[in-house]
């Protein structure tokens, strides 16, 4: 085992050329907010600041504004940095619970967030206010910097990685925080198949002996796994997990520890032959979607309203969804895609009416349907299927506004 993992650090840290050459630029970026705007001090963040990174990745650097100068004008940072970064960098302003900024540079995408420098979470006008706070947890446990970074690609090559909400799962930070729990990558995952419904990991015991659903506000403790937030004792730091994640990182560690392999660490992208190679046996339907110019969570979560709508039309209109999925990463595009069990359907389907002894239901019902029969005391109405075919029915489908508002462009592929 020590071995299959030292070769997946091995694949999974990032050069000390790549290291460099971020870095590089990062400082660049740094270095002239740092010179240009007065009361704020700009800082690397994110996993960059808590040596956490995986192989590629970008970078945050946080402008710390000065916390008795801005307290009242918290919504005010992102304009005061705008105002200076557009001097100096091309930038793109991304809407968020604060606006930030995005630059990109060469390969790189850095993400320039406005925030106030707080020395404890109480003083937070804003969640990313408490960011640096996290580092500064996570920077305590150095020394688990590598399990860390372990559990990061375990639960990404597992599709749980991301607390946005079009993925529910699990953020870097609470990957930090489990890691730390536990004391290594091993512990963490042994621990994991025996979780139960609405566990509690409660790092710093700010809630030991003590009943933690009349403590937090049950509004915050709803996902399967609750994780009070090192920093933030009434918060619950895997409050977007949800029940499906929770359940396939679970199922992945039992695998994992019955068989220990490198798959369990690799990024699969699946490909549009991939997932025709895989449902030759199904009747496929496969789309292109081109998520709208928002920000990925805002994207992401649009895209997945479209990917659902489709699927619950599919669904009531008769046809068997086998197994279904939307697959988005770096790629422009996104691929939905939905396996049935049978494409074609019969041209009338039979609906369930109320027993012959229900007379006033009766006599209501057939006022709605023409044809209708009698099978074992109970009337049926025969209907005309609307879409007996179902690429006819997808045609239809994404030219409604469900479909059309929430995505750039989808089409049949």
């Amino acid at each position: 085992m020590k071995k299959l993992l030292s070769e997946v650090l091995n694949d999974i840290k990032p050069s000390k050329e790549y290291k460099d050459e971020i870095l590089d630029q990062a400082n660049n970026i740094i270095s002239k907010i740092n010179k240009g705007i007065r009361d704020a001090k700009a800082v690397l963040g994110g996993s960059g600041a808590k040596g956490t990174w995986l192989k590629t990745f970008d970078a945050d650097i946080f402008v710390k504004f000065n916390y008795n100068k801005f307290k009242d004008q918290s919504d005010k940072l992102s304009d005061i940095l705008e105002k200076f970064l557009k001097k100096h960098f091309k930038i793109t302003r991304l809407h968020g619970s604060r606006d930030y900024f995005q630059i990109k540079q060469q390969k790189f995408t850095f993400e320039i967030v406005p925030i106030l420098e707080i020395k404890k979470a109480e003083q937070a006008k804003n969640i990313t206010d408490v960011s640096p706070l996290h580092s500064n947890f996570v920077l305590k446990h150095r020394k688990l910097i590598d399990d860390m970074r372990l559990t990061k690609q375990f639960f990404k090559a597992a599709k749980v990685y991301g607390a946005e909400s079009y993925i529910r799962g699990f953020s870097g930070y609470v990957c930090e925080i489990l890691t730390i729990n536990y004391g290594s990558f091993l512990k963490l995952i042994s621990a994991m198949p025996k979780w139960k419904e609405k566990t509690v990991i409660d790092v710093k015991n700010y809630h030991k002996n003590k009943n933690i659903f009349t403590e937090i506000n049950k509004s915050k403790l709803t996902s399967p796994l609750i994780i009070i937030d090192p920093v933030q004792k009434d918060r619950n730091a895997s409050a977007a997990l949800d029940q499906e994640k929770f359940e396939i990182v679970k199922h992945r560690a039992k695998q994992f520890l019955k068989k220990p392999s490198k798959e369990f660490f690799e990024l699969k992208t699946l490909t549009e032959q991939d997932i025709r190679k895989k449902f030759q046996k199904n009747n496929l339907i496969m789309l292109k979607a081109k998520p709208l110019n928002k920000k990925e969570d805002v994207a992401g979560a649009k895209m997945l309203k479209a990917f659902r709508f489709i699927e619950q039309n599919l669904v009531s209109y008769g046809f068997k969804v086998v197994e279904s999925d939307m697959l988005w990463d770096s790629r422009p595009n996104s691929l939905f895609y939905y396996a049935l069990e049978n494409d074609k359907l019969s041209k009338t389907i039979e609906i369930s009416g109320p027993p012959l002894k229900i007379k006033h239901h009766l006599a209501f019902f057939r006022k709605k349907h023409k044809k209708t029969v009698i099978k074992k005391n109970r009337i049926f109405a025969v209907e005309k299927r609307k879409f007996t075919n179902a690429k006819d029915l997808m045609k239809n489908l994404i030219k409604i506004s469900n479909v059309k508002n929430n995505l750039k462009n989808i089409e049949l592929i």
